[in-house]
């Protein structure tokens, strides 16, 4: 449908038309929230405060440090390696205000996984933490990085803390293994050098220059960089404001007029955090509350515990696992007004808990890395639609096709394709694989099967890839997985595809029991009661833990290796 299908359709205050062209580059966008919020809170990590100015600040000494300290040029790579820390803004916006590029990497890669996107991107500068100093070191020499910095956690805290948590990670917790790195600078060193060195600001940044190597799987093969322009993630922010502007029925506005306060516990350099926290939040001029481990649930309590919470941005393990602990239902949320979440199937049972506990209804959205990232969303309060993915951002067309590429009617399931100013420019040097998704007029394929309502709000029915073929019959693992979870003695589930001789395919249920006198017949039963009898899993595992990305997503694609491993042995 194209983009004017959805205006009308979305909650009051919501402006369908916007001005995309307020900013030529994300440069101008930084400078805008610097010199609207000024002495405001920015980013809080670990007890302490950055603000706008502070960020400025900062981000101007490392952009320096990069134009006078290093041979780079305009439009070279930099690979970004931290969590959610105080650096990682800075360094971000610092490579950004240079021109250059930055290429989000995960610090909880393997050498390997390293080594592949830094020669693949051509990084030629690397800023980690220190805690993957030892695979730096592994694979430094195999690359084309040039210029190294390496971070402790606490480097940007303020004296004593700084050196107190830099030593308890590395002596207390042994986060650190021993590396050497003789060429490398500190972070400190670098701001030091930039201090004393003079920024020139970047002329003639266009918005087509590529601002963000964001890599993803995609929907086959090996890692690829998602090209986001500086348009394309200037779009997606302006896109993401406007829902600010939703007025609720009460008449009382989305946000509060000193700002909001939000938690920021996904990682950073995942395209979601980057854009709705590093860019859209910044913008405008929310204090972005840092968590750098959310697996520490009792340290990410203690982090949030002293604020009123505006906005919570997570996905659905996250909720489960704050939900489950004692002293969340004691937090302040009188001031919550919504919760959105992201990156994997959100759970009917977990919405339920949440809005049970917080008054505030969590809204799904749905987004790609190569649509930098938000495609749809639902509005706050009272206009989420459970069960859905909300509306198409404005300026943003979206459709279902079948096999053929022919555009289906509401309500028939197909693959879900986007077009709007936020898809990406192409896969970086693959043009191929970027033909195989990317059609010349700009629709994108997102290999995710949808459903596309009379009244806009859009379904996510499940991964093309993740749908399980029984005697003919779709399957889709999220329907199975909503059911299960809703079950008392379950804590999570995963289903995946599996051979057989008979069916061709059949349900396998993976469960993380909430009670251990669960059983695999109870589980049976329950789903009988609530799925016909081809969805209904053949088999039932119970583990302790389940494969997950660091942002909470389970990992079927590695259920299904360990399954077709056992198949292959036997």
């Amino acid at each position: 449908m194209d983009a004017s299908f959805w205006d009308g359709k979305r909650a009051p205050g919501i402006s369908d038309q916007l001005d995309l062209d307020r900013f030529d580059s994300l440069q101008a966008l930084i400078a805008d929230a610097v010199s609207t919020h000024g002495d405001k809170p920015a980013f809080t990590g670990m007890g302490q405060v950055l603000s706008f100015k502070d960020i400025d600040r900062l981000s101007d000494q490392f952009a320096a440090w990069l134009q006078n300290h290093t041979m780079l040029e305009v439009g070279d790579r930099v690979a970004i390696q931290m969590p959610n820390v105080l650096q990682y803004p800075v360094a971000a916006f610092g490579v950004i205000k240079a021109g250059m590029v930055v290429v989000n990497t995960n610090p909880l890669y393997t050498a390997r996984e390293m080594k592949h996107q830094f020669n693949d991107s051509g990084a030629k500068a690397l800023i980690c933490v220190n805690i993957v100093g030892h695979l730096v070191e592994d694979i430094l020499s195999e690359t084309g990085i040039e210029h190294l910095i390496v971070s402790g956690l606490g480097d940007l805290l303020s004296w004593p803390k700084r050196p107190f948590i830099n030593m308890a990670v590395k002596h207390l917790k042994k986060m650190v293994q021993p590396y050497n790195l003789p060429s490398a600078l500190s972070f400190r060193e670098a701001l030091a050098l930039g201090e004393k060195s003079h920024f020139q600001p970047v002329k003639n940044l266009s918005k087509d220059q590529l601002a963000v190597l964001q890599y993803t799987g995609g929907t086959t093969g090996v890692a690829k960089g998602a090209m986001l322009t500086h348009g394309n993630l200037l779009s997606n922010v302006l896109q993401t404001e406007s829902m600010r502007g939703q007025v609720f029925a009460d008449g009382s506005p989305y946000t509060r007029p000193e700002g909001d306060t939000v938690v920021a516990p996904l990682p950073l350099y995942h395209i979601y955090a980057f854009t709705v926290h590093m860019l859209s939040y910044f913008s405008l001029g929310a204090n972005n509350i840092l968590i750098a481990n959310p697996r520490d649930i009792d340290g990410f309590i203690k982090a949030i515990k002293p604020y009123k919470l505006d906005s919570f941005i997570g996905l659905n393990t996250l909720f489960v696992g704050l939900m489950n602990h004692p002293e969340f239902s004691n937090l302040d949320f009188s001031e919550l007004k919504i919760t959105t979440s992201g990156g994997t199937a959100l759970q009917k049972a977990t919405a339920e808990r949440w809005h049970k506990i917080t008054g505030c209804r969590i809204g799904e959205g749905y987004g790609l890395s190569e649509t930098s990232p938000i495609v749809s969303v639902n509005p706050a309060g009272e206009f989420v639609q459970d069960g859905t993915v909300g509306v198409a951002m404005p300026h943003t067309s979206v459709k279902v096709i079948n096999d053929e590429g022919e555009e289906l009617a509401f309500g028939e399931p197909g693959e879900l394709c986007v077009q709007g100013p936020q898809v990406m420019a192409g896969y970086w040097q693959r043009p191929e694989e970027t033909l195989e998704v990317l059609s010349e007029d700009g629709w994108f394929k997102t290999g995710d099967v949808a459903v596309i309502r009379k009244d806009g709000y859009i379904s996510i029915v499940d991964r093309l890839k993740d749908m399980v073929l029984v005697s003919g019959f779709n399957v889709y693992p999220n329907e199975i997985e909503d059911i299960v979870s809703r079950h008392e003695k379950v804590l999570n589930c995963a289903a995946i595809g599996i051979p057989d001789e008979k069916t061709g395919e059949a349900v396998k249920l993976f469960v993380i029991p909430q009670d251990s006198s669960v059983t695999e017949k109870e589980l049976k039963d329950f789903c009988r009661q609530q799925l016909t009898a081809y969805k209904v899993p053949r088999k039932i595992e119970f583990r302790d833990e389940l494969p997950m990305t660091p942002v909470g997503k389970v990992l079927r694609k590695d259920l299904r290796a360990e399954e077709l491993k056992k198949i292959q042995v036997a």
